[in-house]
This record gives C-alpha cells, structure tokens and sequence, in this order.
C-alpha cells in the first residue's frame, strides 16, 4: 500500500500543471502582463465568468484584455473555431522555433511530406510498415484519451501556445507516442536493410523522440505525466506489433480478399472510436488515420496484384546512401513535389465531393458546413473517404503516374 501511494503522489506530481508553467518558464516563456489575474481557467466546457460558454475547455482560458505581446502563434481550427492567437513573451527565439518545428513532426503536415518520401525515393518495404505501426499507435492513442478522459493541464499556470488541439483530451500524448514509435520503428526496421552505424540511429531516435516530447511540454498542450504516458504506451504497442508487422504486410499484399477485410475492419474500428465521447475533433483525426491506413494498404494490394513492385531488388541489399548524387536528388525532390500536389489535389477533390454527398444521404442542412461536419454521419465517410484515396494515390496510382513521366 506504501508503494501505492508513493506511485499515486508522484504521478500527482507529474500531472501538476504548475510542472508544466516551470519548463516554459525555463525555456523562457513568459505570460502576458496582468493575464494569470485576469480570469480563472475553464476546464472541460464550464461557463466563464463573462456568462458565455466555451468549448470543452480541457483548461482553455478565453483571451481576456492584455497588453499586446511579443509573439502569436495563428492557427486556426475551422471546427471548433479556436484560432490559437494566445499572446505570449519569449526570451529564446531559438527554443520557441525548436519545438515548433518538434511538435510539427506529429502534425498531418509532416506525414504527407514524410511517408511519401520515403516510400518514392528510399525505401517503399520500409514506408508500408511504418504507416502499418503508425496507424495502431495512434488509432490506440486516440481511443484511450477518450476512455480516460483527463483534460488539459489548466490554463493559468500554463501558458497556452497552442490550441488547435485544445478540444481533445491529454492523456495519453499522442504526439509523444508517434514521436516515440516513428524513429524507433525506423531504426528497428532499417538497421541491417541499410547500411549506417548503429550509434547514428540511437542518436537520431533519441533526438527525435526527445523534441517532439519536450516541444509537447513547451506548448503547454500536455503535463509531463501525459508525456511519460505517451512514451510508454508507445513502446508497449511496438513491442506488440513489430512482430507481427511482416505477417500484416504479407497479409495486405498476398490474400485475395484483403481489400474486404481492411476496409471492413477500418470503418468498424473508425465506428467504434466515435461511440467512445461526444465529438471533438478527435473523432475526425481518428478516421482520417484509419483511411490512410486502409488505402495504403489497399493499393500496396492492387500493385501486388498488377505485378508492380515499388520494393527495391533483393539483389540490392543492403541498400547505402553512398550512391547519392545531385541528379538521384534532384529527381527525389521533383518526385516529392508532383506527388505531393497530386496528394493534396485528390483531397481537395474528394472533400469536395464527400461532404455534399454524406448530408444528401443523411438528410443533413449542409448550409453550415462546420455543424455538418460534427455529426458522425458526415464526419466518418468524409475522412475515412478522403484520406483512403489520398492513401491509395500514395502507394498506388502516383507511383503509376511516375512512370508514366519517367520519373521512376
């Protein structure tokens, strides 16, 4: 019982906001003049004292009158309608530019530019099972922040530098835990299959991992025990399913009727994470994971089928980077850019097309388009949809347009 309570106090201790305030105070973050007086926090959609009521809070403060500041950090979340405009001082420019570049490495901007660039240029074998181990961490990450439930660290002490994200729940960080598996897959997946130093990929694991964790605490979005939580988890699950990674992309490539299964087993399991809480936009993030996953794994099964292989020859291996040189370059770069505007052209398309459809079907007032979206009616086929044939066009019909230019 002894042990009990000590382990109780110290994760009370971890998920003490106040830790987060004194990072960001360390890294130089400082709050406006006046701000921490000026309102109390609102924690999981309580009404402000102004009256008016906020969106699930998870200890998001309402910008109240202050000074102007130093810095902004615009981003805008078109659902929820929290714009990220806290004002905030900073005495580091380098730490501020650091970690945004760290928590940027679990945004949906760098797996578009990432797992294309890997599966087009360097390694097609390697990028499929990366997206299979990301796709369970965070599908897995994203349900259990809705079966714990716990909110954000509140807000003061914190000083929010982002709340693009303030609608979900904290714990456990799913940042942290893609931060987490994404390197340590690469490494365990490319040590052998590529020829590096081991050192170098400890390194570069750590120092990844590092970033996206600490630029978690720094943003203010999660407490350190949510981080700690996040790093666990995630290596848990690969402990779990890199075993069985081979066995699944066998499974997607070689059985007849795997299209029918994946897209089965992903709708059901997108289904189920939108029985778990009431909306946030976690549900969204949720299904647009799964799409991504199933399409990928939908072409890398119609390219088997086609007797088209983006795998690099056996004969190759292990593959170096000692071959690297500015044409090899040069192309990889062209690859990534028409690729990557095929990607975001497809979503646009799609999106286009989804949403209109899922309200005709469902009998849902598409006048506003951001109350239509936070049914699941509307939400689920439009993610799951979209991102399944941005998916698709990843592995399968981009490869084909590369060839088709002569650029493979």
């Amino acid at each position: 019982m002894a042990v009990c309570r000590r382990l109780a106090r110290l994760a009370a201790h971890l998920q003490d906001p106040r830790g987060v305030a004194a990072f960001q105070r360390l890294c130089g973050v400082e709050a406006p003049a006046g701000w921490a007086g000026s309102r109390g926090p609102v924690v999981n959609g309580g009404s402000a004292p102004d009256g008016r009521r906020h969106p699930e809070g998870n200890g998001a403060v309402p910008g109240g009158a202050a000074p102007p500041q130093l810095w902004r950090r615009p981003r805008r979340n078109s659902l929820t309608e929290e714009d990220g405009c806290m004002e905030f001082n900073t005495r580091s420019r380098f730490l501020y530019y650091l970690f945004s570049l760290g928590t940027e490495l679990g945004n949906e901007l760098f797996y578009i530019l990432f797992f294309p660039f890997c599966i087009w240029n360097l390694d097609a074998w390697l990028g499929r099972r990366l997206i299979i181990i990301w796709v369970w961490v965070m599908y897995l990450g994203q349900c259990t922040k809705d079966v714990i439930r716990w909110p954000r660290p509140a807000s003061p002490p914190v000083v929010k530098l982002e709340v693009f994200y303030n609608s979900e729940y904290s714990m456990p960080s799913t940042h942290a835990m893609s931060g987490t598996a994404i390197p340590l897959a690469l490494l365990l997946l490319s040590y052998g299959r590529w020829q590096y130093p081991l050192v170098f990929g400890l390194i570069l694991a750590f120092c990844w991992c590092s970033l996206v964790c600490c630029s978690r605490i720094y943003m203010g979005m999660h407490s350190i025990l949510d981080v700690i939580a996040g790093f666990l988890y995630a290596i848990l699950i690969l402990i779990v399913f890199h075993p069985l990674v081979d066995l699944i992309d066998d499974f997607n490539l070689t059985y007849k009727y795997a299209p029918l299964i994946i897209i089965s087993l992903h709708l059901a399991l997108g289904i189920f994470s939108f029985t778990l809480d009431t909306w946030s936009t976690s549900r969204g993030d949720t299904a647009q994971i799964l799409g991504c996953g199933a399409g990928v794994a939908c072409g890398s099964h119609v390219n088997y089928m086609m007797g088209v292989n983006l795998d690099p020859p056996l004969d190759t291996l292990p593959l170096s980077l000692s071959s690297l040189t500015v044409t090899v370059f040069g192309k990889a770069i062209l690859r990534l850019l028409i690729g990557v505007i095929i990607l975001l052209l497809t979503k646009i398309a799609m999106k286009k097309a989804t949403i209109p459809l899922a309200c005709k079907i469902f009998r849902i007032p598409h006048d506003d388009v951001r109350k239509a979206r936070q049914r699941m009616e509307v939400e689920l086929p439009y993610r799951y949809i979209t991102y399944g044939m941005v998916g698709f066009s990843l592995m399968s019909i981009v490869p084909c347009v590369f060839h088709f230019i002569g650029l493979s």
